[in-house]
Protein backbone atom coordinates (compact mmCIF):
# COMPACT_ATOMS: atom_id res chain seq x y z
CA UNK A 1 0.00 0.00 0.00
CA UNK A 2 1.21 2.98 -0.79
CA UNK A 3 0.27 6.85 -0.52
CA UNK A 4 -1.50 9.58 -3.24
CA UNK A 5 -2.39 12.88 -3.19
CA UNK A 6 -6.04 13.33 -3.44
CA UNK A 7 -5.91 17.00 -3.39
CA UNK A 8 -4.41 20.71 -3.00
CA UNK A 9 -4.88 23.78 -1.37
CA UNK A 10 -3.34 26.89 -1.52
CA UNK A 11 -3.31 30.61 0.41
CA UNK A 12 -0.94 33.60 -0.83
CA UNK A 13 -1.25 37.31 -0.66
CA UNK A 14 -4.37 38.60 -0.26
CA UNK A 15 -5.36 40.81 3.40
CA UNK A 16 -4.32 38.50 5.80
CA UNK A 17 -0.40 37.74 7.13
CA UNK A 18 -0.62 35.14 9.37
CA UNK A 19 -0.32 31.50 8.55
CA UNK A 20 -3.19 29.96 10.57
CA UNK A 21 -5.63 32.02 8.40
CA UNK A 22 -3.28 31.09 5.16
CA UNK A 23 -2.86 27.50 6.13
CA UNK A 24 -6.77 27.04 7.16
CA UNK A 25 -7.89 28.55 3.82
CA UNK A 26 -5.69 26.03 1.91
CA UNK A 27 -6.71 23.17 4.40
CA UNK A 28 -10.34 24.13 3.46
CA UNK A 29 -9.44 24.15 -0.01
CA UNK A 30 -7.91 21.13 -0.32
CA UNK A 31 -11.34 19.45 1.78
CA UNK A 32 -13.24 20.83 -0.35
CA UNK A 33 -11.49 20.03 -3.85
CA UNK A 34 -11.94 16.43 -2.70
CA UNK A 35 -15.24 16.40 -2.36
CA UNK A 36 -15.13 14.84 1.64
CA UNK A 37 -16.10 15.92 4.94
CA UNK A 38 -14.20 17.53 7.05
CA UNK A 39 -14.25 14.30 9.77
CA UNK A 40 -13.02 12.41 7.28
CA UNK A 41 -9.45 14.03 8.26
CA UNK A 42 -8.17 10.95 10.58
CA UNK A 43 -4.52 13.21 10.89
CA UNK A 44 -3.61 16.91 10.36
CA UNK A 45 0.22 17.48 10.29
CA UNK A 46 1.70 20.84 10.25
CA UNK A 47 4.93 21.67 8.85
CA UNK A 48 4.99 25.50 8.91
CA UNK A 49 8.36 26.83 11.26
CA UNK A 50 7.69 30.53 11.21
CA UNK A 51 4.46 31.11 12.72
CA UNK A 52 2.28 34.37 13.99
CA UNK A 53 4.06 36.43 16.83
CA UNK A 54 6.28 33.44 17.32
CA UNK A 55 3.65 31.47 18.77
CA UNK A 56 5.46 28.33 21.13
CA UNK A 57 2.36 26.88 22.65
CA UNK A 58 -0.22 25.40 21.87
CA UNK A 59 0.79 23.39 18.63
CA UNK A 60 0.34 25.01 15.95
CA UNK A 61 -1.44 22.73 14.01
CA UNK A 62 -4.40 22.87 17.04
CA UNK A 63 -4.73 26.74 15.73
CA UNK A 64 -4.42 25.90 12.18
CA UNK A 65 -7.31 23.13 12.36
CA UNK A 66 -9.62 25.07 14.43
CA UNK A 67 -9.19 28.36 11.46
CA UNK A 68 -10.01 25.43 8.95
CA UNK A 69 -13.14 23.39 10.98
CA UNK A 70 -11.11 19.65 11.20
CA UNK A 71 -11.64 17.81 14.16
CA UNK A 72 -11.56 20.80 16.95
CA UNK A 73 -15.13 21.91 17.83
CA UNK A 74 -15.55 20.20 21.24
CA UNK A 75 -19.10 19.52 21.18
CA UNK A 76 -20.83 16.81 21.54
CA UNK A 77 -20.28 13.80 19.44
CA UNK A 78 -17.68 15.87 17.46
CA UNK A 79 -15.35 13.78 15.68
CA UNK A 80 -11.43 14.64 16.54
CA UNK A 81 -9.01 14.27 13.88
CA UNK A 82 -5.37 13.99 15.41
CA UNK A 83 -2.71 16.81 14.64
CA UNK A 84 0.73 17.82 15.49
CA UNK A 85 3.59 19.85 14.27
CA UNK A 86 6.61 18.08 12.71
CA UNK A 87 9.25 21.28 12.19
CA UNK A 88 12.24 20.06 10.06
CA UNK A 89 12.54 23.28 7.84
CA UNK A 90 12.38 22.88 4.25
CA UNK A 91 12.02 19.37 4.27
CA UNK A 92 8.90 18.70 6.30
CA UNK A 93 6.64 18.56 3.96
CA UNK A 94 8.59 15.40 2.97
CA UNK A 95 9.04 13.94 6.76
CA UNK A 96 5.64 14.60 6.68
CA UNK A 97 4.57 12.62 4.07
CA UNK A 98 6.87 9.66 5.26
CA UNK A 99 4.97 9.68 8.57
CA UNK A 100 1.66 9.86 6.34
CA UNK A 101 2.56 6.92 4.80
CA UNK A 102 2.72 5.19 7.79
CA UNK A 103 -0.36 6.26 9.13
CA UNK A 104 -2.46 5.17 6.47
CA UNK A 105 -0.84 1.68 6.31
CA UNK A 106 -3.19 1.34 9.85
CA UNK A 107 -6.27 2.08 8.18
CA UNK A 108 -6.75 5.96 8.28
CA UNK A 109 -8.65 7.30 5.84
CA UNK A 110 -6.89 10.92 4.52
CA UNK A 111 -3.95 12.61 6.36
CA UNK A 112 -4.04 16.43 5.53
CA UNK A 113 -0.44 18.09 5.38
CA UNK A 114 0.01 22.18 5.72
CA UNK A 115 2.84 24.10 5.36
CA UNK A 116 3.44 27.71 5.31
CA UNK A 117 5.37 30.73 7.17
CA UNK A 118 5.41 33.98 8.01
CA UNK A 119 7.34 37.16 9.50
CA UNK A 120 6.05 36.78 13.40
CA UNK A 121 5.69 40.71 13.20
CA UNK A 122 2.13 40.00 10.85
CA UNK A 123 3.36 43.44 8.88
CA UNK A 124 4.34 41.90 5.90
CA UNK A 125 3.99 39.28 3.81
CA UNK A 126 7.67 39.58 1.30
CA UNK A 127 10.56 38.48 1.89
CA UNK A 128 13.56 40.36 2.17
CA UNK A 129 17.17 40.38 2.83
CA UNK A 130 16.88 39.81 6.75
CA UNK A 131 14.20 37.48 6.60
CA UNK A 132 14.12 35.16 3.09
CA UNK A 133 10.41 34.33 3.41
CA UNK A 134 7.06 34.99 1.73
CA UNK A 135 3.59 34.30 3.98
CA UNK A 136 1.95 31.76 2.06
CA UNK A 137 -0.02 28.98 2.90
CA UNK A 138 -0.06 25.61 1.50
CA UNK A 139 -1.47 21.52 1.88
CA UNK A 140 -1.59 17.88 0.22
CA UNK A 141 -4.53 15.86 1.45
CA UNK A 142 -3.04 12.31 0.94
CA UNK A 143 -4.95 8.86 1.07
CA UNK A 144 -4.04 5.24 0.54
CA UNK A 145 -3.23 4.23 -2.91
CA UNK A 146 -3.54 0.45 -4.02
CA UNK A 147 -1.10 0.77 -7.24
CA UNK A 148 1.61 2.22 -8.22
CA UNK A 149 0.65 5.98 -8.33
CA UNK A 150 1.79 7.60 -5.51
CA UNK A 151 4.75 8.54 -3.79
CA UNK A 152 8.04 6.27 -3.42
CA UNK A 153 10.41 6.21 -0.96
CA UNK A 154 11.50 9.46 1.23
CA UNK A 155 15.38 9.86 0.56
CA UNK A 156 17.50 11.66 3.33
CA UNK A 157 20.63 13.08 3.74
CA UNK A 158 22.62 15.41 5.32
CA UNK A 159 25.90 16.94 5.38
CA UNK A 160 28.42 17.56 7.73
CA UNK A 161 30.08 21.51 8.99
CA UNK A 162 28.05 23.99 10.28
CA UNK A 163 23.96 24.68 9.48
CA UNK A 164 24.87 26.71 6.64
CA UNK A 165 21.22 28.74 7.81
CA UNK A 166 20.08 29.03 11.34
CA UNK A 167 16.99 31.51 12.71
CA UNK A 168 16.39 32.50 15.98
CA UNK A 169 15.09 35.36 18.62
CA UNK A 170 18.17 36.96 19.98
CA UNK A 171 17.59 37.37 23.22
CA UNK A 172 20.19 39.82 24.12
CA UNK A 173 18.41 42.45 21.58
CA UNK A 174 14.53 41.71 21.71
CA UNK A 175 13.37 43.36 24.96
CA UNK A 176 10.06 43.42 24.83
CA UNK A 177 9.55 42.77 21.35
CA UNK A 178 10.00 39.00 21.20
CA UNK A 179 7.41 37.95 19.91
CA UNK A 180 7.56 39.97 16.71
CA UNK A 181 11.34 39.47 15.82
CA UNK A 182 13.27 36.79 14.04
CA UNK A 183 16.89 36.80 12.80
CA UNK A 184 17.68 34.57 9.92
CA UNK A 185 21.26 34.37 9.11
CA UNK A 186 23.38 31.99 6.01
CA UNK A 187 26.45 31.20 5.22
CA UNK A 188 27.99 32.62 1.92
CA UNK A 189 28.05 29.71 0.20
CA UNK A 190 24.41 28.22 1.84
CA UNK A 191 23.13 27.59 -1.77
CA UNK A 192 25.71 25.52 -3.05
CA UNK A 193 26.32 22.88 -0.03
CA UNK A 194 22.14 22.61 0.14
CA UNK A 195 22.38 21.99 -3.83
CA UNK A 196 24.67 19.14 -2.83
CA UNK A 197 22.72 17.34 -0.84
CA UNK A 198 19.89 18.44 -2.91
CA UNK A 199 21.08 16.10 -5.86
CA UNK A 200 22.42 13.17 -3.51
CA UNK A 201 19.31 12.38 -2.73
CA UNK A 202 17.59 13.25 -5.86
CA UNK A 203 19.64 11.00 -7.64
CA UNK A 204 18.54 7.83 -4.74
CA UNK A 205 14.87 9.09 -6.10
CA UNK A 206 15.34 8.87 -9.53
CA UNK A 207 16.84 5.11 -9.29
CA UNK A 208 12.90 4.18 -8.94
CA UNK A 209 12.56 5.40 -12.83
CA UNK A 210 11.62 3.88 -15.49
CA UNK A 211 13.85 4.64 -18.08
CA UNK A 212 11.25 6.08 -20.27
CA UNK A 213 10.14 7.74 -17.41
CA UNK A 214 9.01 11.46 -18.09
CA UNK A 215 10.09 13.47 -14.93
CA UNK A 216 9.41 17.32 -14.04
CA UNK A 217 11.02 18.57 -10.81
CA UNK A 218 9.46 20.49 -7.95
CA UNK A 219 12.02 21.58 -5.99
CA UNK A 220 12.64 23.99 -2.03
CA UNK A 221 13.03 27.13 -3.57
CA UNK A 222 15.99 29.31 -1.78
CA UNK A 223 16.31 31.26 -4.88
CA UNK A 224 14.43 31.35 -7.99
CA UNK A 225 17.21 29.57 -9.95
CA UNK A 226 17.92 26.79 -7.43
CA UNK A 227 15.23 24.03 -8.94
CA UNK A 228 17.01 24.38 -12.75
CA UNK A 229 20.31 23.99 -10.87
CA UNK A 230 19.25 20.58 -9.31
CA UNK A 231 17.25 19.55 -12.24
CA UNK A 232 20.60 20.00 -14.38
CA UNK A 233 22.93 18.22 -11.78
CA UNK A 234 20.50 15.20 -12.58
CA UNK A 235 20.30 15.51 -16.38
CA UNK A 236 16.86 16.53 -16.30
CA UNK A 237 15.29 19.82 -17.82
CA UNK A 238 11.54 20.46 -16.80
CA UNK A 239 11.15 22.54 -13.48
CA UNK A 240 7.85 23.43 -12.02
CA UNK A 241 7.92 26.63 -9.85
CA UNK A 242 5.68 27.99 -7.55
CA UNK A 243 4.62 31.34 -7.52
CA UNK A 244 7.84 33.76 -6.71
CA UNK A 245 6.58 37.65 -6.50
CA UNK A 246 6.91 37.99 -2.63
CA UNK A 247 9.59 35.84 -2.50
CA UNK A 248 10.67 32.11 -1.14
CA UNK A 249 7.35 29.98 0.50
CA UNK A 250 9.91 27.79 1.84
CA UNK A 251 8.30 25.27 3.88
CA UNK A 252 5.25 25.97 1.33
CA UNK A 253 7.11 26.01 -1.39
CA UNK A 254 6.76 22.11 -3.19
CA UNK A 255 3.02 22.10 -2.17
CA UNK A 256 2.22 25.82 -3.83
CA UNK A 257 4.95 24.42 -7.16
CA UNK A 258 2.58 21.37 -7.21
CA UNK A 259 -0.85 23.13 -6.89
CA UNK A 260 0.05 25.73 -9.42
CA UNK A 261 1.01 23.06 -12.15
CA UNK A 262 -2.18 21.07 -11.83
CA UNK A 263 -4.02 24.29 -11.76
CA UNK A 264 -1.86 25.38 -14.74
CA UNK A 265 -2.07 22.11 -16.09
CA UNK A 266 1.72 22.12 -16.83
CA UNK A 267 1.95 18.25 -15.54
CA UNK A 268 0.25 16.81 -18.83
CA UNK A 269 2.41 14.34 -20.40
CA UNK A 270 4.80 13.57 -17.67
CA UNK A 271 4.67 10.31 -15.55
CA UNK A 272 6.18 11.74 -12.50
CA UNK A 273 7.42 14.46 -10.67
CA UNK A 274 11.17 14.58 -8.77
CA UNK A 275 10.24 16.16 -5.38
CA UNK A 276 13.19 17.58 -4.09
CA UNK A 277 13.34 19.98 -0.70
CA UNK A 278 16.78 21.14 0.86
CA UNK A 279 17.59 23.64 3.58
CA UNK A 280 19.19 24.42 6.66
CA UNK A 281 21.34 21.37 8.13
CA UNK A 282 22.56 21.09 5.39
CA UNK A 283 19.56 18.78 4.75
CA UNK A 284 17.54 16.94 2.13
CA UNK A 285 14.91 15.06 1.23
CA UNK A 286 13.25 13.40 -2.25
CA UNK A 287 10.82 11.23 -3.15
CA UNK A 288 9.52 10.05 -6.94
CA UNK A 289 5.93 10.70 -7.50
CA UNK A 290 4.33 8.86 -9.83
CA UNK A 291 1.40 11.09 -11.64
CA UNK A 292 -2.33 9.15 -12.17
CA UNK A 293 -2.66 8.44 -16.15
CA UNK A 294 -4.28 11.22 -17.59
CA UNK A 295 -8.31 10.78 -18.09
CA UNK A 296 -10.16 11.53 -20.97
Amino acid sequence: MGIRIRSTGASVGGDSHSVVEHSGRAAREAVARAGIRPDQVGVFINTGIFRDSNTVEPAVAALIQKEAGIGLDYVKNDSHTFGFDLMNGATGVLNAVQVASAIVATGTEHVLIVAGDTHPSLTRSAADAAFPFATSGAALLLESSDDAIGFGPVHFATAPGSPAESAYVDTAKMGTTGRSMMTVERDADYEDRILDVAVEVGRLALADAEPDARVAVIASTPSAEFPARVAKSLNLGDVRLPDLGAGDPHTAALPLAYDRALVDGTLDGFTHVLFVAAGAGPSAAASLYRLPEPTA
